[in-house]
């Protein structure tokens, strides 16, 4: 729902919610104030027009503070006078929140608390679910974990239970291998045959030829 309303000689568009600056209003800050000149109130498909004004149609607000507009810049010259004057302008006004628009009793703050309420069941509702599921999935995790962990741990049992077993029959000795040697072992010389001793004389030397007397 939205209203057309007219003050300080202007026209503005409304809704609830909605911040507007209008010409200043002798007011104080925080206080409410009804603005009755409204000129057109528009619900969905349906609108109220004003001849000039809507009858049953209200505008509630409340004063936010009073502020000052942007500076507007007043230039005035003459020509071939040397005259110039510069002026700048700041108007006062008032910040104003509406807070309600009321057509024939019907409120569109308490419609907008309606559909506001409804929506935040809806996320309530949808919170809840989400909370439902991530509670369910924490539990299906946590039996999962269990059973992995009691798994590793008969895995780990029956390795322990089978490692004294491999080593009692590594440190047993293997039958049929026969006996360790006893006797001692015979030096490597008696082996092989010592070759006899040279005995035979040393062949005699041949006596030198005489030399020769020319």
């Amino acid at each position: 729902m939205y209203a057309v309303i007219e003050t300080g000689g202007k026209q503005y568009h409304v809704e609830v919610g909605t911040e507007l600056a209008v010409e200043l209003l002798d007011v104080e800050p925080g206080q409410e104030i009804t603005l009755d000149r409204v000129l057109l109130v528009a619900d969905g498909d349906e609108a109220a027009i004003g001849r000039p004004l809507v009858a049953g149609a209200v505008v509630s607000a409340t004063v936010l503070r009073a502020d000052r507009a942007d500076k507007v810049i007043s230039f005035k010259y003459k020509p071939k006078a040397r005259r110039r004057v510069k002026k700048g302008h700041r108007q006062e006004q008032t910040i104003l929140r509406v807070t309600d628009v009321v057509l024939n009793g019907k409120s569109a703050a308490e419609t907008e608390k309606v559909a506001s309420e409804a929506r935040k069941t809806e996320r309530e509702r949808l919170a809840e679910a989400a909370a439902t599921q991530a509670a369910a999935d924490a539990t299906l995790a946590a039996t999962l974990a269990t059973k992995a962990a009691a798994a590793d741990a008969a895995v780990a049992s029956a390795d322990a239970a089978k490692k004294p077993a491999r080593t009692a029959k590594a440190s047993a000795p293997a039958a049929g291998k026969g006996k360790p040697a006893t006797g001692k072992a015979k030096p490597a010389a008696a082996k092989g045959k010592t070759p006899a001793p040279d005995t035979a004389k040393p062949a005699a030397k041949r006596p030198r030829a005489a030399k020769k007397e020319d």
